[in-house]
C-alpha cells in the first residue's frame, strides 16, 4: 500500500480526506495535526481519536508554536502588520509553518504522497502546495476537496453514509484556530451583505464592564501583561488574548485578493494580535524617528505581503527581517490600554 501523509485539523475537508483516501482509494493514511497554538491537551485527544475512527493508519501531534512566534510572530508585531489595515494574518501566517513541520515529518516516514482539504477557492491550496514542492518535489501532492470540487454538504453527506458520527452543525463553518487568531469561513462569508452571527465565534463575549490593560514590551517584544512577567512570550499572548476575547475584542470581517486573483471573505477573532500590534504601534509613536516610522511602514506592508501569498522562503524576507529587528532597538515602555 501507498503511505499518505495527511494534513489534518479535524474539520470537515480534513475528515472526508481521510476516510476518503482510506476507504475508496485504498492508500495507507497517516495523519499529523501542526498546532501553532490553537489547540489545548483536550482538543489534541478528541483530533486524534477522529483521525483513528476516520481510518488513519497512525497520527502525530506537531508542535510548532514557538517556532512560529520566533520566525513569524515576532516580526509582524515589530512590523505592525495588519493587511488592508484590519487583518492580522493570522492563518496566512501559520499555514507555512505547518506546512514546513508536515513536510519534514512525510520525509521522516517515507511517505509517497502528502495530502491535504484545502479547496480551489482560496489561498491555502498555494501555500501548502508550493511549501512542498519546494521542500519535497519528490513528494507527490493529493488533493481530493479541490480536485472533486466538493461543496461541505456532499462532505457531509458521503460521512453519515459511511457510518460516521459527529455534530455536523459544528461543521457548518469552516474555523482555523491559532496562536495568533482564529478564523472563520462558511455560510455568511461567502455573501458580501451578511456578518457572522453570535453564536459563529468560538469565544463568546462574557464581560462588559470597563477594565484597564497594560501591555509591557522590552525591544519590541512583549513581556508583562497588567505587570505579570512572563519568560516565555507565548504565554503573554496568551494572556492578552484571553483578556480581549471576554470582550468580543478583535472580532472583524476581512475583504481581501486571494493570491488566485479573487476575491476573498473570512470573518476572525484575534483579542490578542490586534491588542498587541495596536499598543506596539502607540510605543513606537514615541521612540522611532519619523523616517523610522516611515520606512518601517514599508517594510511591514511588504513583508506582510509576501508572508501571506507564500513567500516566506524568499531570501528577502530575512533581509526585511533584519530591517525590522533593528528597529526595535528602542522600543521598550508600557502601554495602558483602557
Amino acid at each position: 500500500m501507498e503511505k499518505v501523509l495527511l494534513a489534518f485539523s479535524g474539520g470537515l475537508d480534513t475528515s472526508f480526506c481521510a476516510m476518503y483516501l482510506s476507504k475508496d482509494l485504498g492508500y495507507e493514511v497517516h495523519t499529523a495535526i501542526a498546532n501553532t497554538g490553537g489547540f489545548s491537551k483536550e482538543e489534541l485527544k478528541a483530533i486524534e481519536e477522529r483521525a483513528y475512527r476516520l481510518g488513519a493508519k497512525t497520527h502525530t501531534t506537531l508542535d510548532v508554536t514557538q517556532n512560529y512566534y520566533e520566525k513569524s510572530i515576532k516580526y509582524m508585531v515589530f512590523g505592525n502588520v495588519l493587511r488592508n489595515g484590519t487583518y492580522p494574518i493570522s492563518v496566512s501566517s501559520e499555514r507555512m509553518f505547518q506546512a514546513i513541520a508536515l513536510i519534514e515529518y512525510a520525509k521522516q516516514i517515507n511517505a509517497d504522497y502528502i495530502a491535504h482539504g484545502s479547496t480551489g477557492a482560496g489561498n491555502d491550496q498555494v501555500r501548502f502546495d508550493l511549501t512542498f514542492e519546494v521542500l519535497a518535489p519528490q513528494i507527490k501532492i493529493l488533493t481530493p476537496t479541490r480536485d472533486m470540487v466538493l461543496t461541505r454538504e456532499y462532505e457531509i453527506n458521503y460521512l453519515k453514509e459511511h457510518g460516521y458520527e459527529a455534530d455536523f452543525t459544528k461543521m457548518e463553518y469552516s474555523i482555523n484556530a491559532g496562536l495568533w487568531g482564529t478564523s472563520i469561513g462558511g455560510k455568511e462569508t461567502l455573501k458580501s451583505n451578511q456578518t457572522l452571527p453570535e453564536h459563529a465565534y468560538p469565544k463568546q463575549v462574557k464581560k462588559t464592564k470597563e477594565e484597564t490593560m497594560t501591555i509591557d514590551f522590552e525591544k519590541g517584544e512583549i513581556v508583562a501583561v497588567n505587570g505579570e512577567k512572563f519568560a516565555n512570550k507565548i504565554d503573554a499572548i496568551n494572556k492578552v488574548e484571553a483578556l480581549g476575547s471576554a470582550f468580543g475584542i478583535g472580532r472583524d470581517m476581512h475583504i481581501g485578493d486571494t493570491i488566485i486573483g479573487i476575491k476573498g471573505r473570512v470573518g476572525f477573532e484575534a483579542a490578542g494580535a490586534l491588542l498587541i500590534i495596536n499598543a506596539h504601534k502607540m510605543l513606537e509613536k514615541h521612540t522611532l524617528t519619523k523616517w523610522q516610522q516611515y520606512w518601517k511602514d514599508q517594510i511591514g506592508t511588504w513583508y506582510g505581503m509576501f508572508l501571506h501569498e507564500a513567500q516566506y522562503l524568499e531570501p528577502v524576507m530575512r533581509d526585511m527581517e533584519k530591517f525590522l529587528e533593528s528597529s526595535q532597538e528602542n522600543v521598550t515602555g508600557r502601554v495602558i490600554i483602557n
